[in-house]
This record gives structure tokens, C-alpha cells and sequence, in this order.
């Protein structure tokens, strides 16, 4: 199979979870370093990042969030099975040990999801270009199908299916950490069916668990990508099936980038937690506007682009 372009698609995650992360963000999109954001809707700055997007022509999506901080559907910031007792969402992982105990109601989760796209909207004064889950919570079964029913009802075309294939080759990723990637994976894999049945699209290839932090490095990015590309013209990649009459293929690379969050500014309503707070955020800042990278990109045809250029 001959593959003429490489389109890369660098999405800078947590647009709007604090000005500090927000400023290293659009450091990022205008060095050419990351080719588009996706907005924390319940946010501390969303707004003023909403319009960073605007005043800056940032390609911006949805960053579905229903695992930290505070609903932005009312009805639901009190006594609704998606928050604690103290009226925030549950966690990372309180809400996959809420799901699993079958304690989440299902309508009230697809209606969370509408109205953060509701209110996307009204920050943007657009429709998202994409949707995924903060903290991959939109491939986790039953909220899968809400999740893909609301971008099916709301015309919203592209997702994200974080199944990195060359994941299994990272001997640096260890313990719980490699155990939640690895749930995040089946997740995702057990999740293409519905997307595809809703007619929603992603693309090729996904790379960022094993680039995430510390862990992003220039060696790391590079051998993540060629090994990507090489499983896909290879068919091993059962998440996307390729065509033989494919020029281009498609890929996503999730960063996390910007400068540390200083409390108490930052969150989404309870202060900035300790990932934003981290100096990784700056060290991923750093490589990926690393003219060395950009190099590597340029010798491989790699092109960055947002979702409409899919």
C-alpha cells in the first residue's frame, strides 16, 4: 500500500482548566506545535479561553467531562447519581466503580453530555469539530452508547478511540498506571461498533498513553508513530481497518501541555489537582515545540492538521 501524506492531528487536551495551562496551550498552536485544543467546558477559564480560540482561529472540540468537578446542567449539581455528596463528579475512578456497581442513571448522563454542548456553543459560538471524554470516560460501557447517540443528535463528526497500538512495547509504563491503559484499550476496542453504527468518524491511528508527561520524548513519539504506521499498512490495527486504496492515513496525538496550575486558580470547581499542577505539563510544552521534533515531521511527511482537514 503506498501512503503519499500523513496527516497528524496534535490535540492539546484541558483548554480552559486554568489561564496558566491556557497561555502554554496557545504557545503551542502558534509555534505550529499543536494543531488544535479541546475545551474543558465546566472549566475555570473556559470562557476566556473560548475566546482565546476565537481571537487566535484555534480548530476547537469538546472535552467531555464527567469525572471532575461540578455538572454544568443544574438540575444535576444536587442529588443526581453523577456527583458525590458534595455535589462534584466522582473521580477518575469513582466514576468507573459507579458504573460498574450500576449506580449511574444513564438519562442523566446523556443529559450532562447535551448540555455541555449546549454551552459549547454558546462559549464559542459554534459546533464542536470533535468530542472526546476527559479522562476516557466515552468509552466506557453504557455511557458509550449516550455518548454516541448525543454527537450522532448534535451533528458532531469525529471522536477519539484511544487504542495505541504499540502500547504492549512501552516497558516504561509499569503497575496501575499500565493496568488503567490497558482498561482504557478494551474500553475503546469494545466502543468502534457503536461509534460506527452512529456514523461517527476518527481517525486512523491514536498516540498519547505512552507520550504522556515525563514519558513524552522526541525517541518516544518517533518510534510510537513508525510503529503505528507500520501495524496500519501492516492490518494490524483491528480498531481501523485500512484500504488498500488509502493515499493518506490519518492520526491523533493527545498531549497535555502548558504551564503548572497555581493553586488556588485553575480546576473545575474544586482547584487544580495535582496532573495540572505538575511540571510535566511544561516538559511536554517543551518537546513538542522542539524544532528537532518538527525536523523528524518534515523528513516523514508528516502534515498537522485539525479534524476538518480529515
Amino acid at each position: 500500500m503506498s501512503v503519499n501524506t500523513l496527516k497528524l492531528v496534535v490535540t492539546g487536551d484541558d483548554f480552559g482548566y486554568c489561564p496558566r495551562r491556557d497561555v502554554g496551550i496557545l504557545e503551542c498552536f502558534r509555534a505550529g506545535a499543536i494543531s488544535n485544543v479541546s475545551l474543558l467546558v465546566n472549566g475555570n477559564s473556559a470562557a476566556s479561553a473560548a475566546s482565546l480560540a476565537n481571537s487566535y482561529n484555534m480548530p476547537i472540540g469538546l472535552h467531555a467531562n464527567l469525572s471532575e468537578g461540578i455538572p454544568v446542567c443544574g438540575e444535576l449539581q444536587h442529588n443526581s447519581t453523577l456527583v458525590s455528596a458534595q455535589g462534584v463528579f466522582r473521580g477518575k475512578m469513582g466514576i468507573r466503580k459507579a458504573l460498574a456497581q450500576g449506580l449511574l442513571n444513564m438519562t442523566e448522563v446523556r443529559q450532562e453530555l447535551c448540555a455541555q454542548v449546549r454551552l459549547f456553543r454558546e462559549l464559542t459560538g459554534q459546533n464542536p469539530q470533535h468530542m472526546d471524554g476527559h479522562q476516557h470516560v466515552h468509552v466506557l460501557p453504557r455511557i458509550r452508547e449516550e455518548f454516541a447517540q448525543v454527537l450522532h443528535e448534535h451533528g458532531i463528526p469525529y471522536t477519539r478511540v484511544p487504542v495505541e497500538i504499540g502500547l504492549h512495547r512501552c516497558g516504561w509504563i509499569q503497575g496501575e498506571l499500565m493496568e488503567f491503559y490497558r482498561g482504557v484499550e478494551n474500553d475503546a476496542l469494545n466502543t468502534v461498533d457503536v461509534f460506527k453504527n452512529h456514523g461517527i468518524r476518527w481517525p486512523d491511528l491514536y498516540i498519547g498513553l505512552s507520550t504522556m508527561g515525563k514519558n513524552m520524548t522526541i525517541s518516544n513519539i518517533q518510534q510510537a508513530l513508525d510503529y503505528s504506521v507500520e501495524s496500519l499498512q501492516s492490518c494490524q490495527a483491528p480498531h481501523s481497518p485500512p484500504s488498500h486504496s488509502r493515499t493518506s492515513i490519518s492520526i491523533e496525538l493527545m498531549t497535555h501541555p502548558g504551564y503548572p496550575s497555581v493553586p488556588p486558580e485553575g480546576g473545575c470547581g474544586e482547584g487544580p489537582d495535582d496532573f495540572s499542577q505538575s511540571w510535566e505539563r511544561l516538559h511536554e510544552m517543551e518537546i513538542l515545540k522542539n524544532p528537532l521534533l518538527h525536523s523528524y515531521f518534515s523528513e516523514k511527511g508528516v502534515h498537522l492538521c485539525s479534524f476538518k482537514d480529515l
